[in-house]
């Protein structure tokens, strides 16, 4: 959130959700979880956790669950997911099994199918794809009503060692598509900052990660002129693997 949502090349735990093929660069089994509320809204709010975990012989998996909404609409998400290095190359795979409840009508469920891929095209400059939602998983007969099918494609430039940019485009099939950027600034190993912009919510945003020890610790904030400030908190815990 704090890079204006441009996630499309980051390659961590976080990337299980954001483009699964970026899990195939992580190292260490880690822990997480997350909340992140919209404006000041108790029913925008996500919450989340995520485990991912480095097997050799399935490449890296990774499992979350998240859970969006209030007690008249909500959603909630489980999801799996692999990622390959295949050299230059990272490839992931995800399914999400999600059920949205109305208070009113019940609840249906459907099952989407996500596909990433990652690839330095050149030393510091890596591409990144990312479509959600592949199978256009049906939620009711009512109007051919769908899960979003949403597609991503991006760059991140590793400028010098403590400078990230990204650059992404974002393409909903039903929405006009949202062009997000960001920047990544790491002032001491153990401190890095973080600002960004999304066309599509019209957002600037900024935040901080902190590390200590097998801790991270993050913190986004974004503002929109109309609709007020939004904020983002995440809690990761890494620990070595053993042989």
């Amino acid at each position: 959130m704090a890079l204006g949502g441009s996630s499309v090349t980051l390659s961590d735990g976080w990337a299980l959700s954001n483009n699964p093929a970026g899990m195939a660069a992580v190292e260490q089994p880690s822990l997480g979880a997350f909340a992140h509320n919209r404006f000041s809204i108790q029913e925008l709010t996500t919450v989340g956790l995520l485990a991912v975990y480095p097997w050799a012989r399935m490449g890296v998996i990774g499992l979350d669950v998240q859970r969006y909404g209030g007690e008249l609409y909500n959603e909630q998400r489980l999801g799996i997911g692999v990622a390959h290095q295949l050299g230059q190359v990272r490839l992931g795979v995800k399914v999400d099994v999600l059920q949205v409840r109305v208070q009113e009508w019940g609840s249906r469920k459907a099952v989407a199918l996500s596909l990433g891929g990652q690839s330095e095209v050149i030393p510091g400059l890596t591409f990144g794809a990312h479509i959600y939602n592949l199978n256009q998983a049906k939620l009711a007969e009512f109007e051919d009503e769908r899960v979003p099918t949403v597609m991503k494609v991006g760059l991140g430039y590793q400028a010098v060692s403590k400078v990230l940019l990204l650059a992404e485009i974002e393409k909903e099939l039903e929405a006009d598509a949202a062009v997000k950027a960001g920047v990544e600034y790491q002032v001491i190993p153990a401190m890095t900052l973080r600002t960004g912009f999304n066309s599509g919510t019209r957002s600037g945003t900024g935040g901080v990660e902190v590390k200590f020890g097998q801790f991270q610790v993050a913190y986004a904030l974004g503002a929109q002129s109309r609709l007020g400030l939004s904020n983002a908190l995440s809690l990761v815990y890494q620990w070595e693997k053993r042989p």
